[in-house]
């Protein structure tokens, strides 16, 4: 399914299903299916963001965005999981009054609307199985499966009230609720806001990447060499390597872009040959640099 019809799909799904939560959570008194619906709010505000960032990232570069607007898939998932702690905060705040005052919950509402969750969450996270390498459709993915295991965990929390009548175990529950989507916040947190300042992306190792260039006939060194993430999806490549002067630098440019793609699947790459008396502005001494500057016609 494209990925627009499945952003589209999954936030019409989770927002009828938060509207419900919402207003059944408040009628039966549960805090467990409050705080599921608050963090299934700032799942479809993280569709939404999503979504639009997707069809950004698809627009034509322009002369003044030269590379087009495929960060802001990144952006997206930055906003995303800082969406999340906020609303963990919330969550957990509201739980541990309610602990040392638990009210009354109506089990059956609790199991059957968070039953029907589990349903939807899990629906609308298949839509995004095979697209989990980008880290925009991955921090969606993310979001549904936990949504998905969180109201499974308050459909027991139900059965447990039916039984028991301990109606501490809501507040409890939310807590460990929180827990969850604040581990799935972090993680997703730390992987793009490593991307929103051009570190390498996790599945691309650069050490083996300098290696290859390194290993190629007639290269005889390799600086300069940067990568990062133009987008969720996408990976950049630039470089300098010194090569023999006997070197066909046609074939090997040609060898060199087709492995990136094929072998790191990097699919831009800008690499510089220089002959092996070359010196540039990341090799000359500050000093010397303004020396240099000074003397020129």
């Amino acid at each position: 399914m494209p990925k627009g019809r499945a952003f589209a799909l999954a936030t019409g799904l989770n927002l009828v299903f938060v509207v419900a939560e919402l207003v059944l959570g408040l009628l039966s008194g549960s805090m467990a299916l409050l705080a599921d619906a608050a963090h299934n709010v700032s799942d479809v505000l993280g569709l939404v963001l999503a979504w639009g960032a997707s069809a950004l990232a698809r627009r034509e570069p322009t002369d003044r965005h030269t590379y087009g607007m495929g960060k802001t898939t990144i952006l997206a998932a930055l906003a995303n999981a800082v969406l999340l702690l906020i609303t963990v905060g919330g969550v957990t705040f509201e739980a541990i009054e309610r602990l040392t005052a638990p009210p009354q919950v109506h089990a059956t509402t609790v199991i059957v609307v968070a039953a029907i969750g589990v349903v939807i969450n899990g629906v609308a996270a298949a839509l995004f199985l095979h697209g989990r390498s980008d880290v925009n459709v991955r921090a969606a993915f993310i979001h549904l499966v936990a949504d998905a295991a969180v109201s499974a965990g308050v459909v027991l929390v139900g059965v447990a009230l039916m039984f028991t009548g301990w109606n501490w175990l809501d507040p409890l529950v939310s807590l460990l609720i929180s827990a969850v989507i604040l581990k799935t916040a972090w993680s997703l947190l730390r992987d793009a806001f490593h991307l929103s300042v051009d570190a390498v992306p996790d599945h691309i190792d650069a050490t083996r990447v300098r290696q290859f260039l390194a290993e190629q006939p007639g290269v005889m060194d390799v600086h300069d060499m940067h990568v990062w993430a133009m987008s969720s999806n996408e990976v950049a490549l630039t470089a300098h390597i010194v090569a023999d002067p006997s070197t066909d630098t046609a074939a090997l440019l040609q060898a060199i872009h087709a492995s990136m793609r094929e072998e790191f699947g990097i699919c831009h790459s800008t690499v510089q040959v220089e002959p092996p008396d070359a010196t540039d502005c990341m090799t000359v001494h500050p000093a010397d640099a303004a020396h240099v500057h000074e003397d020129a016609p």
